[in-house]
Protein backbone atom coordinates (compact mmCIF):
# COMPACT_ATOMS: atom_id res chain seq x y z
CA UNK A 1 0.00 0.00 0.00
CA UNK A 2 1.65 3.50 -0.78
CA UNK A 3 0.52 6.49 -0.30
CA UNK A 4 -0.72 7.52 3.24
CA UNK A 5 1.57 6.05 5.90
CA UNK A 6 0.03 2.96 7.95
CA UNK A 7 -0.97 3.88 11.55
CA UNK A 8 -1.42 1.47 14.07
CA UNK A 9 -3.58 2.34 17.07
CA UNK A 10 -2.59 0.25 20.25
CA UNK A 11 -3.99 0.09 23.63
CA UNK A 12 -2.97 -1.15 27.07
CA UNK A 13 -6.53 -2.12 28.12
CA UNK A 14 -5.07 -5.71 28.31
CA UNK A 15 -2.46 -5.20 30.24
CA UNK A 16 -2.94 -6.75 32.96
CA UNK A 17 -5.80 -5.99 36.10
CA UNK A 18 -2.76 -3.65 36.85
CA UNK A 19 -2.66 -0.93 33.39
CA UNK A 20 -5.94 0.18 32.03
CA UNK A 21 -4.72 3.04 29.73
CA UNK A 22 -4.69 3.48 26.26
CA UNK A 23 -1.56 4.11 24.48
CA UNK A 24 -1.74 7.22 21.58
CA UNK A 25 -1.77 6.34 17.80
CA UNK A 26 2.19 5.61 16.59
CA UNK A 27 2.81 5.63 13.02
CA UNK A 28 3.87 2.44 11.52
CA UNK A 29 6.43 2.38 8.39
CA UNK A 30 6.25 0.15 6.09
CA UNK A 31 8.23 0.54 2.92
CA UNK A 32 9.15 3.38 0.49
CA UNK A 33 7.20 4.11 -2.46
CA UNK A 34 5.71 6.94 -4.46
CA UNK A 35 2.70 9.18 -3.34
CA UNK A 36 -0.09 8.08 -5.34
CA UNK A 37 -2.65 10.51 -3.17
CA UNK A 38 -3.25 14.12 -2.61
CA UNK A 39 -0.89 15.88 0.02
CA UNK A 40 -3.07 15.11 3.46
CA UNK A 41 -1.39 17.58 6.28
CA UNK A 42 -3.32 15.25 8.91
CA UNK A 43 -1.18 12.27 8.14
CA UNK A 44 1.60 11.39 9.80
CA UNK A 45 3.44 10.58 6.89
CA UNK A 46 3.62 11.15 3.02
CA UNK A 47 5.48 7.93 2.43
CA UNK A 48 5.78 5.01 4.27
CA UNK A 49 9.86 2.99 4.94
CA UNK A 50 10.66 -0.17 6.17
CA UNK A 51 10.21 -0.59 10.06
CA UNK A 52 14.32 -1.28 10.08
CA UNK A 53 16.74 1.04 8.55
CA UNK A 54 19.72 -0.82 6.94
CA UNK A 55 21.70 -0.03 10.35
CA UNK A 56 19.39 -2.45 12.53
CA UNK A 57 17.93 1.25 13.88
CA UNK A 58 13.78 0.65 14.29
CA UNK A 59 12.04 3.00 12.60
CA UNK A 60 8.89 4.04 14.96
CA UNK A 61 7.54 7.08 12.65
CA UNK A 62 5.00 9.75 14.80
CA UNK A 63 3.27 9.43 18.36
CA UNK A 64 0.04 11.47 18.23
CA UNK A 65 0.11 13.08 21.63
CA UNK A 66 -3.28 13.13 21.72
CA UNK A 67 -5.49 10.37 19.71
CA UNK A 68 -8.59 11.98 19.76
CA UNK A 69 -7.65 15.49 18.46
CA UNK A 70 -5.69 13.63 15.68
CA UNK A 71 -9.22 11.74 14.41
CA UNK A 72 -11.03 14.83 14.64
CA UNK A 73 -8.73 16.64 11.81
CA UNK A 74 -8.81 13.43 9.76
CA UNK A 75 -12.44 13.57 9.86
CA UNK A 76 -12.55 17.20 8.53
CA UNK A 77 -10.12 15.93 5.82
CA UNK A 78 -12.13 13.24 4.85
CA UNK A 79 -14.77 15.33 4.53
CA UNK A 80 -13.38 17.84 2.34
CA UNK A 81 -12.82 20.80 4.82
CA UNK A 82 -9.46 22.56 6.06
CA UNK A 83 -7.64 21.44 3.18
CA UNK A 84 -4.51 22.48 4.62
CA UNK A 85 -5.07 26.15 4.44
CA UNK A 86 -5.96 26.84 8.02
CA UNK A 87 -3.15 27.95 10.85
CA UNK A 88 -5.76 27.87 12.92
CA UNK A 89 -5.78 24.21 12.62
CA UNK A 90 -2.49 22.64 10.50
CA UNK A 91 -0.84 24.24 13.43
CA UNK A 92 -2.16 22.72 16.24
CA UNK A 93 -2.20 19.30 14.11
CA UNK A 94 1.70 19.46 13.59
CA UNK A 95 2.02 20.37 17.14
CA UNK A 96 -0.04 17.05 18.29
CA UNK A 97 2.81 15.30 16.32
CA UNK A 98 6.05 13.94 18.01
CA UNK A 99 8.70 12.45 15.74
CA UNK A 100 9.86 9.37 18.24
CA UNK A 101 13.01 8.48 15.93
CA UNK A 102 14.16 12.19 16.76
CA UNK A 103 14.21 10.49 20.77
CA UNK A 104 17.57 9.23 22.24
CA UNK A 105 17.92 5.71 22.75
CA UNK A 106 18.95 4.80 26.59
CA UNK A 107 19.05 1.92 28.36
CA UNK A 108 16.94 1.63 31.80
CA UNK A 109 17.18 -1.39 34.68
CA UNK A 110 14.02 -2.07 36.92
CA UNK A 111 11.55 -4.93 38.30
CA UNK A 112 8.04 -5.91 36.14
CA UNK A 113 4.70 -4.91 37.34
CA UNK A 114 2.85 -6.51 34.51
CA UNK A 115 3.08 -7.08 30.83
CA UNK A 116 0.59 -7.70 28.22
CA UNK A 117 0.17 -8.75 24.54
CA UNK A 118 2.69 -10.24 21.82
CA UNK A 119 5.72 -9.27 19.98
CA UNK A 120 3.67 -6.62 17.48
CA UNK A 121 2.97 -3.84 19.93
CA UNK A 122 2.88 -5.35 23.17
CA UNK A 123 3.13 -3.70 26.83
CA UNK A 124 5.75 -3.90 30.27
CA UNK A 125 5.06 -1.87 33.14
CA UNK A 126 7.95 -1.21 35.33
CA UNK A 127 9.76 0.38 38.30
CA UNK A 128 13.13 2.02 37.59
CA UNK A 129 13.95 0.19 41.34
CA UNK A 130 11.96 -2.70 43.66
CA UNK A 131 8.25 -3.07 43.13
CA UNK A 132 6.44 -1.23 45.66
CA UNK A 133 2.39 -0.86 45.87
CA UNK A 134 2.64 3.11 45.75
CA UNK A 135 5.41 3.20 42.40
CA UNK A 136 3.80 4.59 39.52
CA UNK A 137 5.69 2.62 36.87
CA UNK A 138 7.28 3.46 33.36
CA UNK A 139 5.71 2.07 30.13
CA UNK A 140 7.55 -0.25 27.33
CA UNK A 141 5.96 -0.81 24.06
CA UNK A 142 7.08 -3.18 21.37
CA UNK A 143 6.99 -2.21 17.81
CA UNK A 144 3.74 -2.72 16.44
CA UNK A 145 5.85 -4.66 13.54
CA UNK A 146 7.17 -6.94 16.18
CA UNK A 147 10.98 -6.05 14.85
CA UNK A 148 11.41 -5.30 18.90
CA UNK A 149 13.66 -7.86 20.10
CA UNK A 150 12.44 -9.49 23.31
CA UNK A 151 14.53 -12.09 25.30
CA UNK A 152 13.44 -14.04 28.25
CA UNK A 153 15.43 -16.26 30.46
CA UNK A 154 16.02 -17.71 34.04
CA UNK A 155 14.02 -20.81 35.38
CA UNK A 156 10.48 -21.34 37.45
CA UNK A 157 8.89 -24.37 39.13
CA UNK A 158 6.76 -26.80 36.59
CA UNK A 159 4.23 -26.24 38.75
CA UNK A 160 3.84 -22.55 37.18
CA UNK A 161 3.85 -23.67 33.62
CA UNK A 162 0.47 -22.75 32.06
CA UNK A 163 -1.55 -24.66 29.04
CA UNK A 164 -0.11 -23.29 25.75
CA UNK A 165 3.20 -22.60 26.11
CA UNK A 166 6.01 -24.38 24.15
CA UNK A 167 8.32 -27.07 25.94
CA UNK A 168 11.25 -28.82 24.87
CA UNK A 169 12.29 -31.89 26.45
CA UNK A 170 14.15 -35.00 26.30
CA UNK A 171 12.25 -37.96 27.39
CA UNK A 172 11.28 -42.25 26.46
CA UNK A 173 7.64 -42.52 26.06
CA UNK A 174 5.97 -45.93 25.14
CA UNK A 175 3.55 -46.42 21.93
CA UNK A 176 0.70 -44.67 23.76
CA UNK A 177 3.05 -41.94 24.75
CA UNK A 178 2.95 -42.35 28.43
CA UNK A 179 6.46 -41.38 29.85
CA UNK A 180 8.88 -44.19 31.13
CA UNK A 181 10.93 -42.01 33.85
CA UNK A 182 9.70 -38.53 35.70
CA UNK A 183 11.23 -35.29 34.28
CA UNK A 184 13.17 -33.54 36.52
CA UNK A 185 13.94 -30.43 34.07
CA UNK A 186 12.42 -29.00 30.86
CA UNK A 187 12.79 -26.09 28.42
CA UNK A 188 10.29 -22.83 27.82
CA UNK A 189 10.98 -22.21 24.51
CA UNK A 190 10.00 -19.89 21.25
CA UNK A 191 9.97 -21.80 17.99
CA UNK A 192 11.48 -19.99 14.57
CA UNK A 193 8.41 -19.43 12.62
CA UNK A 194 9.10 -22.20 9.87
CA UNK A 195 9.70 -25.00 12.85
CA UNK A 196 8.57 -28.09 11.74
CA UNK A 197 8.53 -30.87 14.80
CA UNK A 198 9.53 -34.37 14.31
CA UNK A 199 7.37 -37.59 14.71
CA UNK A 200 7.81 -39.26 18.37
CA UNK A 201 9.35 -42.44 18.46
CA UNK A 202 8.60 -44.94 21.17
CA UNK A 203 10.74 -46.74 23.11
CA UNK A 204 13.89 -44.31 22.67
CA UNK A 205 15.05 -41.25 24.05
CA UNK A 206 14.01 -38.21 22.14
CA UNK A 207 14.08 -34.64 22.20
CA UNK A 208 9.98 -33.94 22.24
CA UNK A 209 9.03 -30.13 21.36
CA UNK A 210 5.43 -29.62 21.94
CA UNK A 211 2.63 -27.35 23.69
CA UNK A 212 1.50 -27.54 26.87
CA UNK A 213 -2.14 -28.59 27.58
CA UNK A 214 -2.18 -29.43 31.18
CA UNK A 215 -0.04 -29.79 33.93
CA UNK A 216 -1.60 -31.69 37.26
CA UNK A 217 -0.78 -34.34 39.98
CA UNK A 218 2.34 -34.54 39.04
CA UNK A 219 2.24 -35.26 35.50
CA UNK A 220 2.48 -33.02 32.10
CA UNK A 221 0.37 -33.34 29.43
CA UNK A 222 2.11 -32.29 25.62
CA UNK A 223 1.10 -32.51 22.38
CA UNK A 224 3.01 -33.06 19.67
CA UNK A 225 1.59 -31.93 15.94
CA UNK A 226 3.75 -34.61 14.07
CA UNK A 227 3.63 -38.76 13.45
CA UNK A 228 1.09 -41.19 15.26
CA UNK A 229 2.09 -40.51 18.98
CA UNK A 230 0.78 -36.71 19.20
CA UNK A 231 -0.76 -36.96 22.86
CA UNK A 232 1.99 -37.43 25.56
CA UNK A 233 1.67 -37.67 29.35
CA UNK A 234 4.41 -37.35 31.52
CA UNK A 235 5.66 -37.82 34.89
CA UNK A 236 7.31 -35.35 36.78
CA UNK A 237 9.81 -35.38 39.64
CA UNK A 238 8.62 -33.37 42.74
CA UNK A 239 11.42 -30.84 42.71
CA UNK A 240 11.16 -30.37 38.45
CA UNK A 241 12.00 -27.22 37.12
CA UNK A 242 11.40 -25.68 33.79
CA UNK A 243 14.61 -23.36 31.82
CA UNK A 244 13.38 -20.52 29.89
CA UNK A 245 14.78 -18.88 26.68
CA UNK A 246 12.00 -17.70 25.00
CA UNK A 247 10.23 -14.22 23.53
CA UNK A 248 7.25 -14.33 24.98
CA UNK A 249 5.56 -11.46 26.74
CA UNK A 250 3.26 -13.93 28.07
CA UNK A 251 5.82 -15.45 30.53
CA UNK A 252 7.25 -12.23 31.86
CA UNK A 253 5.44 -12.24 35.52
CA UNK A 254 5.43 -9.39 38.22
CA UNK A 255 8.96 -9.30 40.16
CA UNK A 256 10.93 -10.44 37.13
CA UNK A 257 14.00 -8.13 36.75
CA UNK A 258 13.85 -6.25 32.63
CA UNK A 259 16.81 -4.25 31.24
CA UNK A 260 15.60 -2.26 28.09
CA UNK A 261 16.68 -0.35 25.36
CA UNK A 262 14.62 2.59 24.21
CA UNK A 263 13.17 5.99 23.63
CA UNK A 264 11.46 7.69 26.59
CA UNK A 265 8.49 10.19 25.80
CA UNK A 266 7.70 12.23 29.33
CA UNK A 267 5.60 14.64 27.84
CA UNK A 268 1.99 15.16 26.72
CA UNK A 269 0.24 11.41 26.43
CA UNK A 270 2.82 9.47 28.11
CA UNK A 271 2.01 6.60 30.53
CA UNK A 272 2.87 6.42 33.75
CA UNK A 273 6.01 8.04 34.37
CA UNK A 274 6.78 7.75 30.86
CA UNK A 275 6.81 5.84 27.50
CA UNK A 276 9.72 3.81 26.56
CA UNK A 277 9.86 2.75 22.98
CA UNK A 278 11.80 -0.33 23.14
CA UNK A 279 14.05 -2.08 20.43
CA UNK A 280 15.17 -4.45 23.31
CA UNK A 281 13.97 -5.90 25.84
CA UNK A 282 15.94 -8.52 28.05
CA UNK A 283 13.95 -10.05 30.79
CA UNK A 284 15.39 -12.07 33.65
CA UNK A 285 12.64 -14.12 35.78
CA UNK A 286 12.32 -13.91 39.28
CA UNK A 287 12.73 -17.00 42.13
CA UNK A 288 9.00 -16.03 43.98
CA UNK A 289 6.78 -13.10 41.98
CA UNK A 290 5.81 -10.66 44.46
CA UNK A 291 1.71 -9.75 44.16
CA UNK A 292 0.41 -7.67 41.15
CA UNK A 293 0.33 -3.51 41.89
CA UNK A 294 -2.55 -1.52 42.23
CA UNK A 295 -3.95 -0.93 38.73
CA UNK A 296 -4.61 2.78 39.65
CA UNK A 297 -0.77 3.61 39.55
CA UNK A 298 -0.34 3.49 35.59
CA UNK A 299 -2.15 6.32 33.56
CA UNK A 300 -2.02 8.83 30.48
CA UNK A 301 -1.37 12.15 31.21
Amino acid sequence: MCGRGVRVRVTAAGLLPIVAIVLATVALPDRACAQLTAYNPYADSQEMLPPVAPDGTLRWGTFYKSAALQKTYERLWNLGACRGTNKAITVPVEQNKLSIDSLVEEEFRGTVIGAAGTLEGGMLAFTSGPAVPDATPFVATLHPAGVSKLTVTGSMPIARIRPGMTVRLNARVDGKGVGTEPLDSIDIVTLPARFKPAAIQPDRVDTIVGRVTQVRGGTLQVRVDAGKIRRLTLPLAPEAMARIDAAQLDIVEPGDSVTITGRLWEGEGCMGQGTIFASKVSVTKAAVSPPLADADKVGAR
